[in-house]
């Protein structure tokens, strides 16, 4: 099977008015790797030097970097280079999936790994409760014995119409209840919404982080530092595995998407966490840039 060749460079810069004592941080920052996505090469460099750097992998199969820092400094840059190959997923018939009051019980019941594993997101999160709201809303798309796969890209459609992109509505701790009434937000929160949806219904459902390469117009150049961190869904189907949707863009994520990391909400993968001591008045910026080294649709194998 063909396969898409990235290059990815994603810069995080941190920057204080007066000098942070001591920094600890922790970097959800790696590809994943498993049988659609190879991780072929790594490096986070990060400015100062860290006085200890480690990695370890986190309950959800996440490469988390941890690294301190115990000098002054009032700048703080980690960049992230990979390379990664992406296959196209499989995608089943929609009709010939379960019906998807099936999946919550089925999750339950079973004794095998990827269902008890399933299982384990089946429930609220800190950032995606569940409750009738929710349920409500994506009742239309659920009817009875519709089959899952079919039921899920009808939500995943109906939130793209219903929702308005505007990076200004929503922060991180802005409630998922007050994204539904408004009705407005950013790619994080229509990933929590359609989760809390699938989860007010007993289905199994997490948040995946990565990477979306993004196109210029005809005829523009591709600005450095223009592509995207993203976030979407992935929703578990019984003798399938887990089938990812991207409710801000209504398509299922292809090989233009790079998987980061996934678990229960963002919080699980927040690619760039950490504690400081000192400093004031910190400022953020992030550059990302998704170079895809063939041609779409020749890929390397």
């Amino acid at each position: 099977m063909k396969a898409q060749l990235f290059e990815i460079t994603h810069t995080t810069l941190y920057r204080y008015h007066s000098p942070v004592l001591s920094s600890y941080n922790l970097m959800r920052l790696t590809p994943r790797r498993d049988e659609r996505q190879k991780c072929l090469a790594h490096t986070i460099e990060i400015t100062p030097t860290p006085g200890a750097q480690s990695v370890h992998t986190d309950y959800f199969g996440n490469e988390v970097t941890f690294a301190s820092l115990a000098l002054p400094h009032q700048e703080l840059c980690i960049t992230s280079r990979s390379k990664v190959t992406v296959s196209p997923p499989y995608m089943p018939d929609s009709s010939e999936t379960p019906a998807w009051e099936t999946v919550g019980a089925y999750c339950i019941s079973d004794r095998s790994r990827p269902a008890l594993e399933a299982a384990e997101f089946l429930f609220a999160s800190p950032q995606v409760p569940i409750g009738p709201g929710f349920a409500n809303y994506a009742t239309p798309s659920f009817t009875p014995r519709r089959p899952i796969l079919e039921a899920v890209l009808d939500l995943t459609e109906r939130i793209f119409h219903d929702f308005t992109f505007d990076p200004t509505a929503t922060t991180v701790a802005t409630p998922l209840e007050e994204v539904l009434a408004n009705r407005r937000g950013v790619c994080q929160d229509f990933a929590h919404f359609q989760i809390a949806c699938l989860r007010s219904l007993g289905l199994p459902a997490r948040y995946v982080s990565g990477y979306l390469e993004t196109v210029p117009p005809p005829g523009c150049p591709k600005l450095t530092g223009a592509d995207a961190s993203h976030a979407w869904i992935s929703v578990y189907c019984p003798g399938i595995g887990w089938i990812d949707m991207d409710p801000t863009n209504n398509l299922v994520p292809s090989m233009s998407h790079v998987t980061l990391a996934w678990g229960r909400d963002y919080g699980d993968v927040c690619p760039v966490r950490g504690v400081v001591s000192g400093g004031e008045c910190p400022t953020l910026s992030v550059a990302v840039d998704v170079v895809a080294l063939e041609e779409p649709g020749i890929g390397v194998l």
